[in-house]
């Protein structure tokens, strides 16, 4: 198993119970913690221990979401082979066709390709 495979299942992991410490809040106070005790007066670890908690766990979480992401880029195998720009190198020639010109007669020609030394001339 590589390491990138490792980086990304931890990444899947975190992202559902990042998804699961969401949902799980309620913005109007209830939430997790009016689920405890049935709405009584024992609630376990009261209103605001959970919604600490809660805020906590998913800064947490997300933090650890986003290292592990940056973390796998640096995991991906990109191979041994050294991988430059055609563009930047001047011996690099492309064999792209050139596009079919219509002449008044009806056919098709091809136009001819111009060199660097035709164009300097």
């Amino acid at each position: 198993m590589s390491t990138f495979t490792i980086f990304l299942a931890l990444i899947v992991v975190v992202a559902f119970l990042l998804i699961v410490v969401v949902m799980v809040q309620n913005p109007k106070g209830g939430g997790l913690s009016s689920s405890f005790g049935g709405g009584g007066t024992q609630q376990l670890g009261g209103v605001k221990k959970t919604t600490d908690f809660l805020d906590k766990s998913t800064w947490t979480l997300a933090t650890l979401l986003l290292v592990l992401i940056l973390l796998s880029n640096v995991a991906i195998n990109r191979g041994s082979e050294n991988i430059d720009s055609k563009a930047l190198d001047p011996d690099a020639t492309t064999s792209q066709p050139l596009p079919a010109v219509p002449t008044d007669a009806g056919t098709t020609t091809l136009p001819e390709a111009t060199t660097a030394t035709d164009s300097a001339q």
